[in-house]
């Protein structure tokens, strides 16, 4: 019975390991906060359970009705993303400035924890978790090998690609990880600028953001490169916004400077 190729341990590896230095450096040449790194875990962590649960009563009966309408799919999942991910992070934002636990110097840290919560914490170490478990459940064989061989082979036959296929979708994978930096980079950045200056217009900017999410149905009819190169050409687009619209709040250090 064929395994899983280790290769695709590199993902969710580089992920957490490429996540976890990019805080220590931010923490050390700019500024991260305790503060900032435990209120990105709640807006992000109260996001993902709020849809978690919207999607356990109401995925399957919109996938029965709608599951050849990439429109409605898109904006089922864009919707979600705009009003819990989005709109959670600024709720999160407005409490915290409203308490002097966060401002302006903390937008870019802001927006880089909600990106190290989606990458290296839920997708990453969850991800290396699951594919571990299930590596080993392979390796070594037995009744629940074969149920799980069958399920896989079914549900991601991709995991069974030769080793050149592998390093393929681990590249293709880490640029995925890359678009959704950018992402949650720029909408918790403006998200936290928005509390901090009471500019509204920041708020609508990041809005708009979450509905990457919109494209997801349209990934098999794009193709996974030309969707992937796509989604990272608009993340780099979203940030270019982020930082354009606030060019008059950034000081010559290029950190957002305290609101008067």
């Amino acid at each position: 019975m064929q395994n899983i190729d280790p290769l695709y341990f590199l993902q969710p590896i580089i992920t957490i390991a490429f996540s976890v230095g990019l805080l220590i450096y931010w923490n050390r040449k700019r500024t991260f906060t305790r503060a900032t790194f435990a209120l990105s875990l709640l807006a992000y962590a109260g996001a993902i359970a709020v849809k978690v649960v919207l999607q356990t009563f109401t995925y399957g009966a919109f996938l029965l009705r709608f599951s050849n309408n990439s429109l409605a799919l898109g904006a089922y999942f864009g919707i979600q993303t705009v009003f819990f991910e989005v709109g959670g992070a600024y709720l999160v934002a407005v409490w915290a400035v409203s308490r002097g636990k966060m401002n302006p110097k903390d937008a870019e840290s802001y927006g880089l924890g909600l990106a190290f919560w989606e990458n290296a914490g839920y997708l990453g170490v969850l991800g290396l978790i699951n594919l571990l478990s299930a590596y080993l459940t392979l390796a070594f064989g037995g009744p629940t090998a074969q149920e799980l061989y069958s399920t896989l082979i079914k549900v991601r036959p991709d995991l069974f690609n030769s080793a050149a296929q592998a390093l393929a979708l681990v590249g293709v994978g880490l640029l995925e990880r890359a678009t959704s930096l950018l992402f949650h980079l720029s909408w918790g950045y403006l998200c936290l600028l928005a509390a901090c200056v009471h500019e509204r217009r920041y708020l609508l900017l990041a809005l708009p953001m979450g509905l990457i999410d919109f494209l997801v149905p349209f990934a098999a009819n794009l193709g996974i490169l030309v969707f992937e190169f796509s989604i990272f050409v608009l993340g780099l687009f979203s940030l270019g916004l982020a930082w354009f619209f606030t060019k008059g709040l950034r000081g010559e250090s290029g950190v957002a400077k305290p609101s008067p």
